[in-house]
């Protein structure tokens, strides 16, 4: 059974950082990549950060040099490191699997039920 389960949520002031976590069970990390996407207040969901079957880190512009994507394949998580936040990175944040093939922006795959990051100056 697949299940992505975040956590690590919370607040921060802005220029802090937080961990986000994500337990997968139910996916290979060699067969699937893992995204976190997240959705700010009166957005649309927006993909932020991707690790690839073979490791390979990508990052959308808006945190590229801010935030970290890694995962460890023998406890089977996955974390987004976020530091330098700002305001405008509040947000709910979703773990979620796809198929390498897939693009990074549309709402495919498995996903967790979120966790809410809440930044304040």
């Amino acid at each position: 059974q697949v299940q992505l389960v975040e956590s690590g949520g919370g607040s921060a002031q802005a220029g802090a950082s937080l961990r986000l976590s994500c337990a997968v069970s139910g996916i290979d990390f060699s067969v699937k990549d893992i995204l976190w996407h997240r959705l700010r207040p009166g957005q649309s969901r927006e993909w932020v950060a991707r690790i690839t079957t073979t490791g390979k880190e990508l990052y959308a512009d808006s945190v590229k040099g801010r935030f970290g994507i890694s995962r460890d394949v023998a406890r089977n998580m996955v974390y987004l490191e976020m530091n330098s936040l700002k305001l405008e990175d509040t947000a709910v944040y979703y773990c979620n699997a796809r198929s390498a093939a897939s693009d990074s922006v549309s709402l495919a795959g498995s996903w967790g039920q979120g966790t809410t990051v809440t930044v304040s100056s």
